[in-house]
């Protein structure tokens, strides 16, 4: 009986351990993108996850766009974001012991990289 109970309860704890894992990621993001011309843009991004699924928001000063394509596994993060009629991909990274994302971003070819920190939200 003390066996099955302490099987269970490692299941558990388990289970409770991945879903914050995957939780996470789930937040308010921030972070500066530096342009291949120097030019410095905000990045501010809105995440959830469930599962492997990814969904979300960009805002910008034009506005609100969704997030596409969102996908995650394990601690790798991708999605596709829409700037102006253009797909602009994003792969990365969370970093729970730093809570921060390491984003590749891909700009009609033009490679990117920025680090996200988790916002205060206000």
């Amino acid at each position: 009986m003390k066996r099955k109970f302490f099987i269970t309860t490692a299941l558990l704890c388990c289970c409770v351990v991945a879903f914050a894992y995957f939780a996470g990621i789930t937040g308010h993001w921030k972070g500066t993108l530096v342009a291949p011309d120097g030019n410095e843009y905000p990045l501010d991004y809105t995440l959830a996850s469930d599962n492997t699924n990814l969904t979300g928001k960009g805002q910008s000063p034009q506005g609100a766009m969704d997030i596409t394509e969102g996908k995650v596994k394990g601690d790798s993060l991708s999605f596709a974001i829409d700037v102006g009629g253009v797909k602009v991909l994003n792969t990365g990274k969370y970093f729970a012991e730093g809570d921060s994302i390491s984003l590749n971003i891909d700009y009609q070819g033009y490679k990117m990289h920025s680090t996200l920190k988790r916002a205060a939200d206000q």
